[in-house]
């Protein structure tokens, strides 16, 4: 162990030491951005960078394990991203599918796909919902996997799904401009029945959420990471629960 690893053990335990555990946020969202900036410094390709910020998760579940962070939302494929190359992204899916194989097959998960289904390959689509069920059964941090996913595309989904099933109830359209709130529409997202994030972590420096859980993430604290997610660490995550801690949180109030 050189100089550098053993300052920085030893201020990684410092930091967590200090952590009070009753002010852990409970669900923490993740986008993990700067995977092909990561790869471009390091002399990598993207398909690399991708690779290298899929290896990631798993530390990331660990130390969120550590601390008692219940659920986890990970932002691997926007809607947006589909705009790119098909020579970047047909590399990028079977990561992820592969990404999403390992943490179903490492039993200590349960995995929860959000996102539009429809959007995806149809072999994409049958590896994350194989992952849901091999998972549904498992009493370990939720691990919402964000594949084809996008802000605006969640409410205009959960939208629609309200229409739909009033729509089947025989609900007419007055009754329903009597009875829709904010509540109604938050039965009907993705993450139905799930506690809204506490804070929102992105990593490479940029400070925007680019559409990431715009409805429940209201109320979210947010951490901004200058590093790229290949290359965040333990320290950098604990950090952010530091930071997280030390604010007072207002509800909008």
């Amino acid at each position: 162990m050189n100089l550098r690893d053993l300052v920085y053990g030893l201020y990684a335990r410092r930091v967590e030491a200090r952590l009070d555990h009753a002010q852990v946020p409970k669900h923490i969202g993740v986008i993990l951005d700067g995977n092909r900036r990561w790869a471009k410094a390091s002399g990598g390709t993207a398909a690399e960078g991708h690779q290298a910020g899929a290896d990631k998760i798993k530390e990331l579940l660990g130390w969120c394990s550590e601390t008692d962070v219940e659920v986890v939302t990970l932002w691997l494929l926007s809607t947006d991203n589909f705009d790119r190359p098909e020579s970047e992204l047909t590399p990028l899916l079977g990561i992820i599918e592969n990404t999403v194989r390992g943490l179903a097959a490492d039993g200590r998960w349960r995995v929860h796909h959000v996102g539009t289904l429809d959007l995806l390959p149809a072999h994409t689509q049958t590896v994350l919902k194989e992952a849901e069920q091999a998972t549904v059964g498992i009493d370990g941090i939720l691990v919402n996997v964000a594949v084809g996913y996008g802000g605006r595309q969640e409410i205009a989904d959960a939208v629609r799904s309200l229409l739909l099933d009033h729509s089947a109830k025989g609900t007419s359209f007055e009754d329903l401009a009597e009875i829709v709130s904010t509540d109604l529409i938050s039965e009907h997202l993705y993450t139905r029945g799930q506690p809204d994030p506490d804070l929102v972590i992105r990593t490479s420096g940029e400070q925007r959420l680019s559409g990431f859980m715009l409805w429940q993430s209201a109320h979210s604290e947010y951490y901004f990471c200058e590093v790229f997610w290949p290359a965040f660490r333990r320290v950098d995550f604990l950090r952010a629960l530091r930071d997280y801690a030390a604010r007072h949180r207002r509800y909008g109030g």
